[in-house]
């Protein structure tokens, strides 16, 4: 095999969620970019269809899907879409998560511990068990995009910190499960300035080159959706047939 068709996608049907915009936007471009079909999940429609016309323009294949990944009926839809679109459901990226709250757990309100929960952890558990029913025999790939914070927990986000150490711990099991049909693993990403962290660090644009500074990231700078992106797509490419139940920080060093 060719190192070039290593990281190629073209034949595969591809399922992004939270894909309107930050880290699954990246992760959606760079599938279509290796020659993936992208269907682009998340609630907002507006953002979905930008993102998906975007990557048509560029002569990719896409569509979008509004989806609330929380509701178990919307997930089932959303596989059932990607099939009857494309024909196959071959890839999965459980990428919408998130808590926009910062707070002492012992102060935090319990409506937010279980939102955090749901949406990081039951979600992805949710969302892989339909896509393993559609991936059928050929098998494919789970992509679950985690974070820093679920192997160093960060004072204030204990409760995010708490379900994306469990999405990690989750990976491991999954991946013993559903091997050899599918593999699954995860991306640990670091300090990427998307919409969700910013908004959780109360942070505005003019604040970042502070932050990089104050960080000071191995790798000189903070992360983008596409650095992001370009890990989803070793993972999930040919390249990594013989890698499962990993856990990849992507993370500037940190």
């Amino acid at each position: 095999m060719s190192i070039v068709s290593l990281f190629d996608l073209s034949n595969d049907v591809a399922v992004v969620t939270g894909a309107g915009r930050g880290i699954g936007e990246g992760i959606a471009h760079v599938f279509a970019d290796a020659g993936a079909a992208v269907v682009c999940a998340a609630r907002r429609t507006e953002e979905i269809e930008r993102v998906a016309k975007d990557i048509r323009a560029k002569g990719g294949r896409a569509i979008a899907a509004t989806t609330d990944v929380t509701n178990e009926e919307a997930i089932e839809a959303l596989a059932e879409t990607a099939v009857g679109e494309f024909g196959s459901l071959d890839i999965w990226v459980n990428n919408a998560g998130g808590s926009p709250i910062q707070s002492p757990l012992l102060e935090l309100p319990r409506e937010e511990w279980d939102a955090t929960l749901l949406l990081n952890l039951t979600a992805p558990w949710l969302c892989t068990r339909a896509a393993s029913k559609y991936m059928g025999e050929k098998g494919g790939r789970i992509l679950h995009i985690s974070s820093r914070a679920g192997s160093d927990p960060v004072p204030g986000s204990g409760h995010y910190s708490a379900a994306k150490a469990a999405l990690n711990n989750m990976t491991v099991s999954m991946a013993r499960e559903l091997g050899p049909r599918i593999r699954v693993n995860t991306i640990e990403p670091g300090a990427v300035p998307t919409e969700i962290m910013m908004q959780a660090l109360k942070l505005e644009e003019k604040d970042l080159p502070a932050l990089e500074k104050a960080i000071k990231l191995p790798a000189g700078r903070l992360g983008t959706p596409q650095d992001l992106g370009a890990a989803a797509l070793y993972l999930c490419s040919p390249a990594t047939e013989w890698v499962t139940g990993v856990i990849l920080p992507v993370s500037g060093g940190m």
